[in-house]
């Protein structure tokens, strides 16, 4: 009997680690459908002039400043990054994303990386990265 026991309580076991594998991989799913990426990052949208984008925050000083960006206790500053293109990561439906390791604020930029997200979706903004001028946060997620 005591045999038995031990196998009931390995096989209940198994069991529960199954279980906790197939909650843990649906809970991932969930956030990969619900957010367009796999992130645990706060993700900014950011509007420039009529259009919108998003971008992930995945260090605290670039967060910190998106949010006193957002709260209106920073003056404007250039969001810049590397563009990854075929990749919507975040910032699904544009196919592409900015690489958030590469992500900081500018005080000022080169004119060859600023446009509107369409410019870079388009392809008529050829640079390898886009730190549109006129950014604003809009919102933290």
């Amino acid at each position: 009997m005591a045999v038995e026991d031990r196998g009931g309580r390995v096989a209940a076991a198994v069991a529960g680690i199954v279980t906790l594998a197939v909650l843990i991989g649906s809970a991932t799913a969930m956030t990969v459908l619900e957010n367009g990426s796999a992130t645990t990052n706060p993700v900014a949208t950011i509007q420039v002039v009529e259009e919108t984008y998003k971008v992930e925050l995945a260090n605290p000083e670039v967060l910190e400043i998106a949010e006193q960006l957002l709260a209106g206790e920073l003056p404007p500053m250039i969001p810049n990054g590397m563009i990854v293109r075929d990749d919507p990561g975040p910032n699904a439906p544009w196919s592409w994303h900015i690489d958030p390791a590469t992500l900081e604020w500018a005080d000022m930029t080169i004119e060859v990386c600023d446009g509107l997200p369409s410019f870079v979706e388009d392809g008529s903004l050829t640079s390898d990265w886009y730190c549109p001028w006129s950014a604003v946060v809009i919102a933290i997620e």
